[in-house]
């Protein structure tokens, strides 16, 4: 009787032993599979905001050229202007 004890003790040891061995195997797999997934998201997130920041500042160079190109264009209106209020004030 004792042995029937023993061999039913060591099967159950046995059984739950593999099946603790493969839940620490898919375990390690769903680590390993998140952590890729982390990486690859990462990857393609840094990916994007690089393309972003690149635009981002070619758009900044865009606008400062604008604002030099309308800054001189104040600046002859403000010339024309002022030649225009002289000329009107000596014809008076």
């Amino acid at each position: 009787m004792e042995n029937i004890y023993t061999v039913i003790i060591t099967a159950i040891t046995t059984l739950g032993g593999v099946n603790a061995w493969r839940y620490f195997e898919k375990r390690a797999s769903h680590k390993e599979d998140d952590e890729r997934f982390i990486r690859n998201d990462c990857q393609s997130r840094i990916t994007k905001l690089e393309l972003l920041l690149e635009q981002a500042s070619e758009e900044k160079d865009e606008m400062r050229a604008q604002i030099l190109k309308l800054v001189e264009e104040v600046s002859a209106l403000r010339v024309e202007i002022k030649y225009l209020e002289q000329k009107s004030k000596n014809s008076l």
